[in-house]
């Protein structure tokens, strides 16, 4: 059985950081994507940033434009662990924040569609104030 277990959320001021990690267990390591999405009280899911391997063997990164150059994801297959490292936290970040994880190759056109990937963590809460 599969499961994704967040953590490191928690509550910042703005410009600080934090760094969240997901724990995978079951048939991780056939994961060829995984991601993190976030959801902000009444607004939609939205994609963050995904890791994976592409169908050329090529593994590569994907951000949404509102967190280029300040989250970071990173992948540590040994320990079956996605990180986010987020830096310089705005207001705007503050979400329950989700892993996510595919079997399939990541689409570096459509990663930000939760329906790609088929397993899902509970969430951790990140809250940043001004």
């Amino acid at each position: 059985q599969v499961q994704l277990v967040e953590s490191g959320g928690g509550s910042v001021q703005a410009g600080g950081s934090l760094r969240l990690s997901c724990a995978a267990s079951g048939y991780a390591s056939s994961f060829r994507s995984m991601a993190w999405f976030r959801q902000a009280p009444g607004k939609e899911l939205e994609g963050v940033a995904a890791h994976g391997t592409v169908y050329t063997g090529v593994t590569t990164t994907a951000y949404t434009d509102s967190v280029k150059g300040r989250f970071t994801i990173s992948r540590d297959s040994a320990k079956n662990t996605v990180y986010l490292q987020m830096n310089s936290l705005k207001p705007d970040d503050t979400a329950m924040y989700y892993c996510a994880a595919g079997d399939g190759f990541l689409d570096t056109w459509y990663w930000y569609s939760s329906n790609r990937y088929r397993y899902w963590g509970q969430g951790t809460q990140v809250t940043v104030s001004s």
